[in-house]
């Protein structure tokens, strides 16, 4: 694949994928966007593929591997380096005794922890059922490689007015902005929904009005590898407060956000007017596959994403 940055050096896309590999395994839930039936995962991995990333390392549940591999990675360029991480439940990795007993692990920051041996350079984290578009990840692959250290972070931030679903409420990272921006907090909001002309969020039964161009957290992150640091000072402390809660979860806001309260380093929200794709309700699921129609119509994707077998000539992904 011809580019001018060193395969070394080329950022690394870290998707979560843990809670998503099982789809794979039953042909009634395996949602397919594209006319050869392609996930939305296949999408984001052919864009951050275009757009430089050198490296993609998926968080999975252990038993699923052969089907990620079967799935997704055997579709890939031989020059992209993919490796598989388990998201677990083993706690003493992280230094702590408890044993506790959940059905699941412990959200998407305790997912961004289980990648840290593949992690070696600047870094992108995005859900693997998100579609967020080639400006995001071109405009993360920039900061990356040009910007990114252990004080310089960030994250693509949305237009709220772009990531809602027309059927019912959705949760998104509000975000703080100042006026060179960088992020000053970010806050999860639960419920946030279209009423009437308005876009608003409603908490301890009062509603709040949310500009349209707010910007959101889609989990888009850049981080360099300094991150695994503050997640492993601040992880046990989480534990031990809520080890009896089944439901908690270790989110990545709360890790930046941190970070950002403390001074630690600073995050960009790097701007996009790309309108988020998602499956949030059982009824979105065709408007994702129209909007993805109607991108390939307009040139941006092939009408067949990954050829049939390995590439030869890997030089199409520069042609956007």
């Amino acid at each position: 694949m011809k580019n001018s940055i060193e395969d070394t050096q080329k950022p690394i896309l870290v998707i979560l994928a843990a809670g998503m590999a099982s789809r794979y395994g039953s042909a009634k839930q395996v949602e397919s966007f594209g006319p050869f039936g392609e996930k939305i995962i296949d999408y984001s991995v052919y864009d951050a593929i275009r757009a430089g990333f050198g490296k993609i390392v998926f968080v999975i549940r252990e038993e699923f591997l052969e089907i990620m591999k079967t799935n997704v990675g055997a579709k890939l360029p031989a020059s992209v380096e993919v490796a598989y991480v388990y998201q677990g439940f083993d706690l003493k990795k992280y230094g702590i005794d408890r044993v506790v007993e959940r059905r699941k692990p412990w959200g998407t920051g305790h997912a961004v922890m289980s990648a840290e041996n593949e992690v070696d350079r600047p870094f992108c984290v995005i859900n693997a059922d998100d579609f967020y578009g080639y400006d995001a990840f071109q405009k993360m692959a920039d900061f990356l490689t040009q910007r990114a250290d252990d004080q310089q972070m960030a994250l693509v931030g949305f237009e709220v007015g772009n990531t809602l679903s027309d059927f019912g409420y959705v949760s998104r990272g509000v975000c703080e902005v100042n006026g060179t921006n960088h992020l000053q907090s970010v806050t999860e909001r639960t419920n946030i929904y279209r009423k009437e002309q308005n876009i608003v969020y409603a908490q301890d039964e009062k509603e709040t009005v949310l500009p349209s161009n707010t910007r959101v957290s889609m989990n888009f992150w850049g981080f360099t590898p300094k991150i695994f640091e503050i997640a492993r000072s601040l992880f046990p402390d989480f534990v031990e407060k809520n080890y009896e809660n089944p439901k908690a979860e270790f989110f990545i806001p709360d890790l930046p956000d941190y970070m950002v309260k403390k001074e630690i380093a600073n995050f960009s929200v790097l701007p996009t007017d790309a309108k988020w794709f998602g499956v949030t309700y059982k009824e979105d699921k065709e408007e994702v596959q129209q909007s993805i129609h109607r991108l390939i119509e307009e040139g941006f994707y092939p009408k067949r994403l990954w050829p049939e077998k390995k590439l030869v000539d890997e030089s199409i992904y520069l042609d956007f």
